[in-house]
């Protein structure tokens, strides 16, 4: 465990410097180039404008230290974390030259060249995270600092907690569990070690060395004088201690912890959408962004237009009624992708849907035909990130088959989700795709950031280089 700790810190160290190397180069390039107002400062400010900048640098990273060497670190934990640290290097710098530098008390060129600085800062530094977190999990998966982790109980809830650390790039390595009746659909390969009695044998006798990093125990509150003897096995020889609520699996939905006085207490409606706060941070996201999108997109649908006229005769625009919030329906605007047909409001496309036309399967395997549902974030009928909204058959078929499929629509459908990025994108042959692609829909519902809803742009914004192969 000790040695674990070591790699983190050596890991965690490596990444602050690149940061710092990123930061001076950039620096040097922009004074060399003349990049941002660069050449107006000349020699005589550089070496203390440098100083500035990687004192300013300094005290960002004490507030927004990176957090890529923690293994259970998600994406838009490490987006919110690099946004963070540049906005304040940005404040910090500003200031400290304001404070210090004889720079005619920042000039506008001077302040253009904070703000590319921080730009190219900001940029550089996510591609080095997305490099560094890739470069740590192929150090996992290749049997480097592994934490050892046990599990005390039983209950189903254990499972999706297993899955998870079972990815081999997080560098876990599961011995077991212990409990007084084995799993029902114990995942493969989880192993069972004995009964709870068995445990405390174990935990009576074993070294130091052979102690796992974590534990996760997941007994009835009725059991509170066996969790208490985990835990104070735990406390005893510096493991980490995780209690897993059995009642998660019970209901069936994820709780949210919250505070009553000094007591925690759960409530099973959480969702962050439900707060003025964040309805307001979402909708002027939307409203922004959809108006740029929009007013970028008009040079070129007379281009779009002529294309699809010679290809199928027909209307630029194809228009469908769906699902929308609170299950109202509203027409949904996409560019038309198929030949006129009878079917469009019943039959979902098919990989080798001979409806298609071959620029309509261009844009449909590249995203463009849903530019025009920017239109539909304009109005209010949609959001950008959100629940893919359906056709009204398929959302009177599916609602009667999957429990909470209505939930879904507690929020505006959006022009890409969760769901979309995740693997659960395109046609729906069978029942447990669209049971997946509501599960994440939910889950989307309930996690709500907007540094998730800039996650799930940003892997869209991919899978428009890189085409999705469900996408058709």
């Amino acid at each position: 465990m000790r040695q674990n700790s070591n790699d983190n810190r050596l890991i965690r160290n490596i990444v602050i410097v690149v940061d710092f190397l990123i930061l001076n180069v950039i620096f040097y390039f922009y004074m060399t180039l003349g990049i941002g107002g660069g050449a107006l400062m000349g020699q005589s400010s550089a070496a203390s404008l440098q100083l500035i900048a990687n004192t300013a640098f300094l005290i960002s990273q004490l507030f927004f230290s990176n957090v890529v060497h923690n293994r259970r670190s998600t994406s838009d934990r490490v987006l919110r974390q690099v946004t963070s640290l540049s906005f304040v290097f940005f404040i910090v710098n500003y200031f400290l030259t304001w404070m210090i530098s004889d720079y005619e008390r920042i000039t506008p060129p001077a302040a253009m060249f904070h703000v590319w600085l921080t730009v190219a800062l900001y940029i550089c530094i996510l591609a080095s995270r997305l490099f560094e977190g890739w470069a740590i999990r192929q150090y996992h998966s290749r049997g480097h600092s592994v934490r050892k982790v046990l599990f005390v109980g039983s209950d189903p809830t254990l499972i999706p907690v297993c899955d998870y650390l079972s990815d081999p790039s997080l560098g876990y390595n599961i011995l077991g569990y212990y409990a007084d009746k084995e799993m029902e659909k114990c995942p493969e390969g989880l192993k069972y070690l004995g009964t709870v009695a068995d445990f405390s044998l174990m935990a009576a006798s074993v070294t130091d060395n052979d102690v796992p990093d974590e534990l996760y125990c997941c007994l009835p509150i009725s059991g509170k004088d066996i969790i208490r003897s985990v835990m104070s096995f735990c406390n005893n020889h510096v493991v980490h201690f995780y209690y897993v609520p059995p009642f998660t699996h019970l209901f069936g939905r994820s709780f949210t912890q919250e505070m009553v006085g000094e007591t925690a207490v759960f409530t099973d409606y959480g969702e962050p959408l439900m707060q003025p706060v964040n309805q307001f941070v979402k909708r002027t996201f939307d409203i922004i962004m959809s108006s740029v999108v929009l007013i970028c997109l008009l040079p070129f649908i007379p281009i779009v237009a002529l294309i699809i006229k010679i290809q199928s005769p027909g209307p630029l625009f194809f228009k469908q009624l769906r699902t929308g919030i609170n299950g109202h329906s509203f027409y949904c605007y996409k560019f038309r992708s198929m030949h006129v047909n009878k079917d469009a409001d019943l039959v979902q496309a098919t990989e080798n849907d001979p409806r298609k036309f071959a620029f309509g399967n261009f844009m449909r395997k590249s995203n463009i035909d849903e530019l025009p549902q920017f239109w539909n974030v304009l109005k209010g009928d949609m959001s950008i990130v959100g629940p893919r909204p359906h056709m009204l058959h398929h959302t009177e078929v599916y609602r009667k088959l999957i429990d909470k499929y209505m939930v879904r629509h507690f929020v505006r459908p959006g022009i890409t989700g969760w769901a979309q990025v995740t693997g659960f994108r395109g046609e729906t042959k069978e029942l447990w795709q669209m049971e997946g692609r509501v599960k994440r829909d939910i889950w989307y519902i309930e996690h709500w950031s907007i540094w998730l809803d800039l996650l799930i742009c940003w892997k869209t914004a991919k899978q428009m280089i890189i085409h999705d192969r469900h996408a058709y």
